[in-house]
């Protein structure tokens, strides 16, 4: 029987699928495009957008596509990538990176469970918890 796996699926559904791969290619090491595959003329996705593509952010593999379909439901909140930054340099970035045309829940700062953490929605809507390993 094959080992079980769990894969972050990112739907989007204003066609933004390979802008926030791309985006989020651009923050981290060991990032890449796995595979992606395309609408066609015949749809049902806008020719061209992300019907399924496989991307890694630091060695952790993710899946994203761009939703044919409007949906009552975005993303929110209540589900979160977590990020364990190695150094202050790459805690700061991110968070400012990350917040820049976004919305931040809660600023960089010491909490009891972290000496640095902070949480941020970004500019595609997605949650991010950013702490100081």
């Amino acid at each position: 029987m094959a080992e079980q796996k769990t894969t972050t699926f990112l739907m989007f559904q204003d066609g933004r699928a390979e802008e926030a791969m791309n985006f989020y290619l651009s923050l981290f090491d060991n990032a890449e495009v796995v595979s992606i595959t395309r609408y066609g003329s015949e749809g049902p996705g806008a020719e061209g957008s992300v019907m399924h593509a496989i991307f890694t952010l630091a060695g952790q593999q993710y899946m994203c596509s761009d939703s044919p379909v409007q949906h009552g439901f975005d993303f929110t909140p209540s589900i979160s990538l977590w990020v364990d930054c190695a150094d202050e340099a790459e805690i700061d970035r991110l968070f400012a990176v990350l917040s820049e045309k976004g919305k931040v829940m809660m600023p960089l700062g010491e909490y009891g469970w972290s000496r640095r953490f902070g949480w941020v929605g970004d500019r595609f809507g997605i949650s991010w918890q950013l702490n100081l390993a």
